[in-house]
């Protein structure tokens, strides 16, 4: 069973190297705006400032054996209200990564639900996510959780 806890500063290891997995799809497909290997220095100092980050939860999940098999990390957004808008305070969930060994096992959607709670804590009303488009392996887990397209960003070199 995989447990779902804040991150501690014994985990940035963990973190760091199944952030690497993720940076480098992202490098591949996206070499114009991903570094392929960032420095371990830099992954470690920016795990650190996200747990020194009052405004952030850092979020492991832990197998059984006390492994370090995924994370994420999520951000309470508050937005006042506009002559356009009402006011809004989302959960955004932001850098999730698994360990391929644990895909499809339940990691993830405990992982979701962990920053669902953190949410609700705060008094927010939506969980709001971000998936690149060539990410096609995770965008039907996004679906299988209940997410929906909300918007679409398009970009285009110069």
């Amino acid at each position: 069973m995989t447990t779902i806890r804040e991150a501690t500063p014994g985990d940035i290891d963990a973190m760091v190297r199944l952030s690497g997995m993720v940076q480098r799809l992202h490098a591949r497909h996206r070499p114009d705006l991903f570094v392929t290997e960032p420095s371990q220095a830099a992954m470690t100092e920016r795990f650190r400032g996200w747990l020194r980050d009052e405004a952030a939860t850092l979020l492991v999940a832990e197998s059984d054996e006390g492994e370090v098999v995924g994370h994420t990390f999520c951000r309470v957004e508050r937005r006042e209200a506009s002559v356009i808008t009402l006011p809004a305070a989302v959960v955004s969930m932001e850098q999730p990564a698994v360990d391929p060994a644990g895909a499809r096992s339940g990691v993830g959607a405990a992982l979701v639900e962990a920053v669902r709670e953190v949410g609700r804590r705060a008094g927010c009303r939506r969980l709001v996510a971000s998936v690149w488009e060539f990410n096609a392996a995770a965008r039907p887990f996004y679906e299988a959780i209940g997410l929906r397209l909300m918007q679409v960003r398009m970009d285009q070199p110069l």
